[in-house]
């Protein structure tokens, strides 16, 4: 999952005597103005997080009704939530890094930002899951997922070890890392060949799944709930962080043409439509598993943030942008993190099947609503304080508390 950004999101507004949807590119180059936040991609993240959350309900070792988990109606509807969610925050996550990045920044100073930022809630939820879920775990699996290299392991049972969820942050850490490097690059591209660098960057990520499974080896392991799609397919890409790199890429790319006021706009209400529409997509009959996880959504998810912060941007309403939603939106990392710790709990403390699928409709309830508890404890006493105290720059931070 795509983690949030320690700086706000902003963009330089129009000066006053500006139309109020000034396109972003021009609005940066008048001068002044403090920089305006864009809380709609904030509001964004909890549904995506949501969509995991549904999918992982889906999986046979949380699902609590008699029967089949993959043959149920609700699992054949969420089977591709969770490659959509994933996408989404790859995506938005080189975006809103690209938009809060500053020049001069070291990368010494963005890489403790983001340790900051992940590595304190990964390792409290390695921890409770570790206690909770993980007991008899292979040492040397709980040692790849304890240093976050899970991701890098071409083992299906490796990459979703102890915490499911965590391989998205092994794969994230090595998007950090390349992040320098990556805007860098980006920043000398003339920006009328920036769209040329998005469609690549699109056909590439469209020929990942053909790559996988034309070069490697199906090898002897399935998985668990799509028992025709080989763990080593899945590995090489939808986990392989080099692979998943082009998701991040992209939202750089993207980032960079809306803030030089390159980018058609549709609009948030046409870019959820579309998404929508590309789900269903996914989901229809002969459509490829790995091509459905990895691409088919892709384009729509790009729109959609992008419509986001153009809205911010130029006043627009958005739905992402209201209280309870970017309430969501700031203990969704967390959300992400100890979701499945408590539907595994959940599962095995009521032991038995259900009797009804409304009875499993009441339970799934509950266990959002436990997962968005701890995850506010999580982000209350745990994240908000390590970042507010670590993020910045030691004598930056005592400056501050001294005029405060």
């Amino acid at each position: 999952m795509a983690t949030r950004q320690t700086q706000p999101t902003e963009l330089i507004p129009p000066s006053p005597a500006s139309p109020s949807r000034a396109e972003p590119g021009r609005a940066a180059t008048q001068a002044g103005g403090s920089r305006v936040r864009l809380p709609s991609l904030t509001g964004m993240r909890f549904p995506a997080a949501l969509l995991v959350f549904l999918f992982h309900l889906s999986l046979p070792a949380h699902w609590l009704v008699a029967g089949d988990a993959n043959d149920t109606l609700f699992a054949r509807l969420v089977e591709e939530a969770g490659g959509v969610g994933v996408t989404f925050f790859f995506v938005l996550s080189g975006f809103v890094l690209t938009w809060s990045a500053r020049e001069g920044d070291p990368n010494r100073s963005f890489w403790r930002r983001r340790y900051i930022k992940i590595v304190p809630n990964y390792l409290v939820a390695w921890v409770l899951a570790m206690l909770l879920i993980a007991v008899g775990t292979a040492p040397w699996r709980s040692v790849a997922t304890f240093l976050m290299l899970q991701s890098w392991v071409p083992d299906y049972a490796t990459n979703f070890s102890v915490n499911a969820p965590g391989w998205s942050l092994s794969t994230e850490v090595f998007f950090y890392l390349c992040f320098p490097v990556l805007i860098a690059a980006v920043r000398r591209i003339s920006p009328q060949h920036l769209k040329y660098w998005v469609a690549a960057v699109v056909a590439g990520v469209c020929a990942t799944p053909w790559l996988a499974t034309a070069l490697i080896p199906a090898g002897d392991v399935y998985m668990s709930n799509e028992p025709g799609v080989s763990g080593l397919h899945l590995w090489f890409a939808y986990v392989f962080p080099p692979a998943r790199l082009l998701d991040f890429l992209l939202g750089i790319l993207v980032a960079r043409v809306v803030m030089l006021g390159r980018w058609r706009d549709i609009g948030l209400a046409w870019a959820s439509l579309l998404l929508a529409a590309s789900y269903v997509v996914s989901e229809l009959p002969g459509v490829p598993y790995l091509f459905a996880q990895r691409a088919v959504c892709l384009v729509p998810c790009v729109l959609l943030i992008a419509a986001g912060a153009l809205a911010d941007a130029s006043g627009r309403p958005s739905l992402f942008r209201h209280r309870a939603m970017t309430w969501l939106g700031e203990v969704s990392f967390a959300f992400y993190l100890v979701h499945f710790i408590v539907l595994s709990e959940v599962y095995n403390l009521i032991g038995a099947p259900l009797e009804s699928g409304w009875a499993m409709a009441a339970v799934a309830v509950a266990e959002c609503a436990v997962s968005v508890l701890a995850a506010w404890a999580m982000y209350a006493w745990v994240e908000k304080p390590l970042v507010r105290r670590w993020s910045r720059p030691r004598d930056q931070a005592r400056a501050e508390a001294a005029t405060a």
